[in-house]
């Protein structure tokens, strides 16, 4: 299998050396960038398969960047950032980011999220038995093989993780699911503080795929449950 592509852009450059000998020692390929302008030249010319996004740089920021990124790509997006506040990790995930992590982190743990965005990204996956390849709900439909969600006939654009958490809806339409049920399948990890990630997520997915995101016809919240796409 041809090796995985990995962008790692951050202005520190011992940050993303030592983030690239990790990278490697998993079979990884590396390309690095100092910052956000360097790091779209190199997703021109370059396959890239996911990329590690720190947030402050000079040039052009992570949030910038992430913003240019999703305008034609939607492969996995991990933020970094010295910054702990659920604001700025609200506002990166906003944008299209997939996942955040905060500096200092343990490098073992951002290996493991790296593994867990390219699995969803490069696999197929199902959840609870669903097998079908094709789901359709009131005109909003979804093909697994292709991993692709449709309006109408209309392509929608969205992140890995907003197709994720859109194939579980739609493959368990009526189904309701809780934040954390969300969380923990798609994510792929315990739930912990979940209910700002999700939400954010969700979000995002109403304004692509909802006439009117305040009065959703498809993704319906469940006060005091959760979430369910509407049969």
């Amino acid at each position: 299998m041809e090796k995985l592509t990995v962008l790692v852009t951050d202005d520190d450059k011992d940050i993303r050396d030592g983030i690239e000998i990790y990278l490697k020692n998993e079979g990884y390929h590396v390309l690095k960038a100092s910052d956000g302008v360097e790091a779209l030249n190199l997703l021109k010319e370059n396959e890239v398969h996911l990329i590690i996004l720190d947030i402050m740089m000079p040039n052009m920021d992570g949030i910038t960047a992430t913003f240019k990124i999703r305008a034609e790509r939607n492969i996995p997006i991990i933020m970094l950032s010295a910054k702990v506040e659920d604001t700025d990790k609200i506002h990166g995930l906003s944008v299209g980011a997939d996942d955040y992590i905060t500096k200092p982190f343990h490098p073992l743990e951002l290996i493991a999220r790296v593994k867990s965005q390219l699995r969803r990204y490069v696999q197929l996956g199902t959840y609870n038995g669903q097998t079908s390849s094709t789901v359709d709900v009131n005109g909003l439909s979804l093909d697994a093989e292709a991993k692709e969600v449709k309006l109408n006939g209309e392509r929608v654009k969205l992140t890995p993780i907003e197709y994720k958490i859109t194939e579980l809806l739609l493959k368990n339409a009526g189904r309701v699911y809780s934040i954390n049920e969300i969380y923990e399948l798609v994510w792929n990890e315990e739930a912990y503080n979940a209910e700002n990630v999700v939400a954010v997520h969700i979000r995002k997915i109403r304004e692509k795929i909802e006439a009117d995101p305040k009065n959703p016809r498809y993704l319906k919240v469940v006060w005091g449950i959760g979430y369910k796409i509407e049969k």
